[in-house]
């Protein structure tokens, strides 16, 4: 696993070469991911589930927010996996390890998460099936509420260094 930190130092170094003032490389990924998480996060898990809650009530409020749900969240998973390269590529430019941190691994089972959800999601839900609709809707909530203990993990480790 050291071959990682082997690989990005080049890319740290090149950025450190940049002169960014440490206050921003320190805290410059908690800032910008705490809006993706909180504010487009929420707003994704709230669409989407309004989207569900609504379809037997009011059919196009429902597939108002499943439209605004799909619009997105796509952008919210690559923010996030940019975000998550960033904020490995942070700890290797600060000189901290990488996988001893509870927060690195609540990130990294986050990006799986996610991604499986955008697999099903892709596929159509394997032609519409509830299953994989409730199943999508647990999965995405499950991701949801890890980011919010990542938030707080992130929070922690940001202050110990």
């Amino acid at each position: 696993m050291s071959n990682i930190r082997e690989w990005l130092e080049p890319i740290a170094a090149w950025f450190r070469t940049l002169g960014v003032p440490e206050p921003i490389v320190h805290w410059g990924h908690p800032v910008m991911m705490a809006i993706v998480v909180f504010v487009m996060g929420s707003f994704v898990g709230l669409t989407g589930w309004r989207g569900r809650a609504l379809m037997a009530v009011n059919k196009d409020a429902a597939v108002q927010s499943r439209l605004d749900h799909r619009k997105i969240a796509p952008f919210m998973f690559l923010f996030i996996a940019l975000g998550y390269t960033g904020g490995v590529l942070s700890l290797v430019m600060q000189g901290e390890p990488i996988f001893q941190s509870p927060h690195f691994w609540t990130g990294s089972i986050v990006i799986v998460l996610l991604t499986l959800n955008s697999v099903v999601a892709l596929t159509g839900f394997g032609k519409n099936k509830a299953v994989l609709r409730t199943t999508h809707a647990y999965l995405g909530s499950a991701a949801l509420c890890l980011l919010f203990l990542h938030a707080l993990l992130g929070l922690k480790l940001g202050m110990a260094i």
